[in-house]
């Protein structure tokens, strides 16, 4: 005795079985032939049936409603009432259908998406230092090591062979000249700008006002990153980097 067996697709839903049976026999979606679809969803119907699958409530109610939708495509048109734009009975499933069909598509994108990004292992981010950020506290081998720049620059200026006395500097005039020097430019300027003289003396003791006012938290030095310009600002002045 020979043996059929019989293999049933599981659907999600009403609309998706819907969806299969229009694909499997080719339907024209804009123009149902909702008679052929509803006995093919009701033989659907009885196999499950047949098999003692239980139908749930959602496809029993789609049957209905392909039975009322035929049965209105049915009637003659003498008894169908007659209004200017009637709409064909099948449009509101066949707009549902599209939508399905719409959402289906893009669950299959997303899918393969998936599928795709599971063949590849994340590894774990690799914490990369920004050097844009300045560093809070500038060395002081920093400072000095810009402070000889200065004076190498310094170098080509000429000093006046005749000088008539001996010009003495004070630390706490020049940390005076610094502070009145940052409030005319906003709180901010150029390390090399606080030393605009030309004696060695003079730049020395500048240099030395600049550590006391450090010292003394009056001032503070910036730097955006490794090997560009350091900044003075003062203390109390929130300056934005340029």
């Amino acid at each position: 005795m020979e043996t059929y067996n019989i293999k049933l697709e599981a659907f999600e839903g009403p609309m998706d079985l819907l969806l299969h049976l229009i694909d499997k026999h080719k339907i024209n979606i804009y123009d149902i032939p909702i008679s052929d679809l509803t006995k093919q969803y009701l033989d659907y119907l009885d196999k499950m049936k047949s098999f003692n699958i239980e139908i749930s409530s959602e496809f029993l109610i789609m049957a209905a409603t392909l039975l009322q939708i035929k049965s209105r495509m049915l009637l003659p048109k003498n008894l169908v009432r007659e209004e200017e734009n009637e709409e064909d009975p099948r449009l509101e499933l066949v707009r549902r259908i599209i939508e399905y069909r719409r959402f289906k598509e893009v669950t299959q994108i997303l899918s393969n998406m998936i599928g795709a990004d599971e063949q590849f292992y994340p590894r774990e981010p690799t914490p990369i230092p920004d050097e844009y950020l300045p560093p809070e506290n500038i060395p002081l081998e920093v400072l000095i090591a810009a402070f000889k720049t200065v004076l190498q620059v310094k170098e080509d200026i000429t000093i006046p062979e005749v000088i008539v006395t001996r010009e003495e500097y004070n630390i706490e005039d020049k940390m005076k000249e610094v502070l009145r020097v940052l409030e005319n430019f906003n709180g901010k300027i150029l390390f090399s700008d606080a030393f605009k003289t030309s004696s060695r003396g003079e730049l020395i003791i500048t240099f030395l006002a600049i550590l006391e006012l450090i010292k003394n938290r009056k001032i503070t030095v910036n730097q955006k990153h490794n090997f560009s310009e350091i900044y003075i600002l003062m203390k109390e002045e929130k300056v934005d980097e340029q």
